[in-house]
Formats: C-alpha cells, structure tokens, sequence
C-alpha cells in the first residue's frame, strides 16, 4: 500500500490518471470545483483527459462497470469533421504507460500489450461490437468543441457509454445541438458536466455496464454578477429528455444513487 501510494505522488499532477481533479485539470470545472463524492463508485479512476499533449476535459471513470460516470467540459461548439478514430486510456493499465490516449492497435503492437490485459483496465472496441438497440454514445460530444484535436480527443471509450440509439439519434441529440445553442445564448462561458446512472443491465457478456439514465447540467457565466443553470435528464430506454433546473436535476439524482446529496457545481450556479 505504501508503495502505491508512493507511486501516485510520484506521478500526480504529470499522468493522466490522476489522484484529484482539484490537483491536476480543475480548469473544466466552475470556480474549479468538481461534484462532490455523491457520484463516486467503488472503484474510480479520475482521468483528465489528454490527446497531444493538451487536456481537453475531465472524466471520473467507473473501472468496475467500464463506463464513465461523468464528463466535464467547456462549451465551445465548432463546425468540422466528426473523426473516426476510436481511443483508449493506457494509464488505467498502470502508471508506466503512456499518459496520453491511444489506439488500442498501437498499445497492442508497440507496447507488449495483450487484449486481456486492456480488456482488464476498461472497455475495448470488441465490447462494442454487434450491439442491438444501442450505440457507442458520447458523455462529452465531440460537436461541442471547436477543432479537430479536441473533437478526437472526445473519442475515446473512457468518454462512451451504451446508449439507446434512437435516444442517441433523437431528444439527446436534439438537446446537444440545438437546445445547448438555444440555452447559451449571451453565456461568456459554460461549464458542462454529463453522465450516466448505471443500471442493472450489461453488454459484452456482463463486462460493460449499461446505464439506467443519462443526464446533462450546465453553468453559465453570462458576466461578472451573473450566471444561469440548467440540467436534463433521459431514460436509457426511452426517446425523451427532461428538461429540470439545476436544484431539481440535484435532486433526481441524489434519490437515483441514493447516497449524499449532489451537488454538481459549486454553489455560485443558481439551483432554481
């Protein structure tokens, strides 16, 4: 334990699996304050996500479901390409491989790394192969980011969960990309963080969970004095979105984990 402990000093603040948001990439969050540990599962990884050599957003991981449980991230939407290319995280493997995302040929190939060993560490591209009635579905999608190394830094599998295709296609992807514009307008900045309730159903032979709902929030900085918020809230089988306050998405979620109250913003982002 000792030595454990040891090493992630060793590697705070430099790796990308880090030990505290706080600590490493506080940047994607207002007043740089993350949700508190209402929304932490039994076995985390806090991952600040890097793609040559810049942070583009924060993900706290869920290793024992493979799932994220939630993303944060700027809003700065951009027109562009939507990029191909799939990543995933070597630095759950352990902190002696690389910091920055990959593709999962590349650590297999360059690195001496087995399938099996990945597969232990998070979701690889097989989990997702051959799904019905779902799809790869992003937490942070990669339209809310203005170039194209940000929007491939979003394609990662750390950042996807199973989610319904027609939701994913449909009221989610209506939310994105026209409520989000709607909603931000006048807004300086806007601090985003979405995720997923897990549920009691997995894909890929019970290695991957899918989640129950997804949801959204977002903070708004309209000026100095002046800011507005609001969350939605989808279930994972349903081609719906909610549209709630912030106070009242808080609250939804708290009944949903059943834990601490949520707070998923410092306390300046008004709750009505």
């Amino acid at each position: 334990l000792l030595l454990q402990i040891l090493a992630s000093c060793l590697w705070l603040g430099r790796s990308e699996v880090v030990t505290s948001f706080e600590s490493s990439c506080p940047q994607f969050f207002f007043r740089e304050t993350p949700p508190n540990e209402a929304l932490e599962p039994e076995n985390p990884a806090w991952i600040c996500q890097l793609y040559k050599n810049q942070y583009y957003y924060a993900t706290l991981y869920d290793r024992n479901r493979r799932i994220p449980v939630y993303s944060a991230y700027i809003y700065q939407p951009g027109p562009g390409t939507r990029p191909k290319t799939w990543l995933i995280e070597p630095q759950l493997m352990g902190p002696t491989y690389p910091k920055t995302m990959e593709k999962e040929w590349t650590l297999l190939n360059y690195f001496s790394v087995s399938l099996e060993q990945l597969s232990k560490s998070q979701a690889i591209l097989q989990d997702y192969k051959n799904l019905t009635g779902l799809n790869r579905g992003h937490l942070n999608p990669s339209g809310h980011h203005a170039d194209f190394s940000s929007r491939t830094a979003t394609f990662t599998l750390t950042n996807i969960v199973p989610q319904n295709e027609k939701l994913n296609g449909g009221a989610w992807n209506n939310y994105e990309q026209q409520t989000m514009m709607r909603r931000t307008q006048g807004c300086n900045t806007t601090y985003v963080v979405v995720g997923a309730v897990p549920g009691n159903n997995y894909i890929a032979k019970g290695r991957v969970n899918k989640p129950s709902y997804l949801w959204s929030s977002a903070c708004c900085e309209v000026d100095t004095n002046h800011r507005k918020a609001w969350g939605v809230i989808a279930e994972n089988d349903k081609n719906e979105v909610q549209l709630l306050t912030l106070g009242e998405l808080e609250d939804m979620l708290t009944q949903l984990y059943g834990r601490d109250q949520v707070y998923l913003f410092d306390r300046d982002c008004p709750r009505e």
